[in-house]
């Protein structure tokens, strides 16, 4: 039975060990890139650049990882490394895992018929950090896919490998009650600011390419049906429709209070956008519900934009008269 390093210092020694081991060696992808991917892919992102489409089409650069994907049965040529170095961070307490961001760089593009292989490498662990989910270690790993000897792109996935921070105990009866914790802030970068600035005035802004004017969401530098970088902005006239939702009941992060519902907003001009739904509870929002954005203040700072669910008499005005969404 193994044993939980004695100190952090030598765990963290360990855990170094495994950098730059290999998590998979010439790995293959289940399935060829094909058509019927792409189309699904293209349909629930709503993307209809003609690239992807026809006799010359190529994948949507962005669905590199999916070519990847090995399912329940995963892939012959993962190495144990990945996995020994998981279960030492189990061992040692951190025993939570979360997702934190991906890159990727495409080299070429990958055509329908591309048969990939992939390698996988432990690129880096990091020291021992202490965020508000819990004490632990972010741990990335590089993958490079390949097209016979040809580099088509690579995949740098991070996750954090953490021991979950203590939760305080409720106060007793008669003592007074710790204020909620604030809401997490959005992340704010060049290529979003002109958004978060907009909803700072109550403004919601959707991006238009001024070469051929498509609208879209979220922000993005440059336009992915025609490839032009300029742009201008419209403002969304703020009704819309629940086109998609789920409800969430786990984890209950300290600022939130779940369950609640998140929503995929299709609005009038046609882009979508997540956000929450209010005005009913959780367990009643449904998909083609009529919505109208409202901007919620939740502190000082932060205003966010919330799409509040609309009676029908209102939904009959929103929609000039058309039949209103009905629940039962």
């Amino acid at each position: 039975m193994a044993h939980e390093p004695r100190t952090s210092d030598e765990l963290g020694r360990r855990l170094k060990a495994y950098e730059g081991q290999a998590a998979a060696v010439s790995a293959a992808g289940k399935d060829p890139v094909n058509a019927p991917m792409i189309r699904h892919w293209c349909e629930a992102m709503g993307d209809t650049n003609p690239a992807y489409t026809g006799t010359d089409a190529i994948a949507p650069p962005t669905m590199l990882q999916a070519w990847t994907m090995g399912g329940l049965s995963g892939h012959a040529g993962r190495s144990s490394a990945y996995d020994e170095l998981l279960g030492l961070l189990d061992e040692s307490g951190c025993t939570s895992v979360v997702a934190t961001d991906c890159e990727q760089e495409y080299v070429r593009p990958l055509r329908p018929g591309d048969e990939i292989t992939f390698d996988a490498v432990i690129e880096s662990v990091s020291d021992r950090k202490t965020t508000k989910l819990g004490t632990g270690y972010f741990v990335t790993t590089r993958m490079d896919i390949r097209v016979g000897p040809d580099l088509a792109g690579t995949h740098r996935f991070r996750i954090l490998k953490y021991a979950p921070a203590q939760r305080k105990e409720e106060p007793q009866q008669g003592t007074a009650r710790h204020e909620r914790p604030p809401r997490p802030r959005p992340v704010v970068n060049r290529d979003n600011a002109g958004f978060w600035e907009g909803v700072r005035e109550r403004r919601l802004l959707i991006q238009r390419c001024t070469a051929c004017s498509t609208l879209r969401h979220p922000w993005l530098p440059g336009c992915a049906t025609c490839g032009h970088p300029e742009w201008d902005t419209v403002e969304a006239s703020g009704t819309g429709e629940v086109y998609s939702y789920v409800v969430m009941h786990h984890p209950p992060f300290p600022a939130f209070d779940p369950p609640y519902a998140v929503a995929l907003i299709e609005l009038t001009e046609g882009v979508r956008m997540i956000s929450n739904v209010v005005g009913v509870p959780y367990d009643e929002v449904r998909i083609g519900m009529p919505v109208r954005l409202e901007f919620e203040e939740y502190d000082e700072e932060l205003v966010l934009p919330v799409f509040r669910v609309l009676r029908a008499e209102e939904s009959r005005v929103a929609v000039g008269g058309g039949r209103p969404y009905e629940t039962r």
